[in-house]
């Protein structure tokens, strides 16, 4: 008979192995299970700068700590697996990989993670972290002193062209099409900030450089002309996909396919929970994908002892 664990975490990034540091440590029998290398995002992080008492370090550093340190609370990590079948109402539940094998548990912490929608254009896989950026936050401060383009025209596109006028010298914000559709406010703040310039009904269709990102080639929608503009970085916010196509039967989601959770991490199904980049929420970071499986971990230590 298969063992049945108390929590499983389904996802390891930093949301997943935060859970399931908590989890193990609280003496509960923990197994993670990641569809990819462990880490999520972290790993395609090339430094991280602002995660607090932790001087600069790589991501996939970083997540190599987590993932010891989960592990040596006595949690069970499997990695590249794929999930094939969830059953995630009554007491127990159970996951079912696609080399047969099953797993169950008393609970359930969803952390499949996310990513930023890609452009899908010519050399963007091959400046990622080479002066493509998808995180203001994160990246800005590699930027200070050098101008950057911003391509987007929605809430995030606008509020984090404004955040890097404090370390770039000129923002160039690309929309494809002549409004954006931020709040009056952010389009209002963009457009009084002297370091912000706009290309409009504009899309980008290349990245070119030489080992780093140097040029972006831009079309004119309209009138069909491509130019190029010299750059130091680019910033695509063009939206956030979250990881839950195969899990939407199941959970609430929003309009974006985000997972609904209340304060308590707790989703619309008793004893499963969710955390870090693919529950609704504004700000997506390391620090608070991590406080989120902190408080999944709890909560679901509370239910399966219940």
């Amino acid at each position: 008979m298969d063992e049945v664990f108390d929590v499983m975490i389904i996802g390891a990034g930093a949301a997943g192995l935060t859970a399931g540091i908590y989890a193990s440590r609280a003496k509960l029998s923990t197994l993670i299970l990641n569809e990819g290398a462990v880490g999520g995002q972290m790993v395609l992080t090339e430094e991280i700068a602002n995660y607090p008492g932790v001087p600069a370090t790589k991501g996939y550093m970083l997540a190599n700590t987590m993932k010891q340190q989960a592990k040596s609370f006595g949690c069970k990590i499997k990695s590249n697996v794929k999930i094939v079948r969830y059953q995630l109402n009554g007491t127990v539940k159970s996951v079912e990989l696609e080399d047969g094998r099953s797993f169950q548990a008393k609970s359930i912490i969803l952390t499949p993670g996310g990513k930023p929608r890609s452009l899908n254009i010519t050399g963007e896989e091959q400046f990622k972290g080479k002066g493509i950026s998808y995180c203001a936050t994160c990246d800005g401060d590699f930027f200070t002193g050098k101008e950057v383009v911003v391509v987007g025209g929605g809430n995030s596109a606008l509020e984090e062209a404004v955040a890097l006028t404090q370390y770039a010298t000129k923002v160039t914000i690309v929309h494809q099409f002549d409004h954006f559709q931020a709040f009056k406010h952010a389009v209002e703040e963009a457009q009084k900030n002297p370091k912000i310039e706009f290309v409009l009904e504009s899309e980008l269709r290349g990245f070119y450089g030489n080992g780093v990102l140097q040029k972006v080639e831009i079309e004119h929608l309209p009138s069909g002309k491509r130019s190029e503009l010299k750059t130091d970085g680019t910033f695509i916010f063009v939206g956030y996909q979250p990881n839950t196509e195969s899990i939407k039967e199941f959970v609430q989601l929003n309009e974006r396919g985000e997972i609904m959770v209340d304060p308590a991490m707790k989703t619309s199904v008793d004893g499963v929970f969710a955390a870090g980049d693919c529950i609704a929420k504004r700000y997506r970071q390391v620090t608070t994908a991590v406080a989120e499986g902190t408080i999944a971990a709890l909560s679901a230590a509370e239910y399966s002892r219940s």
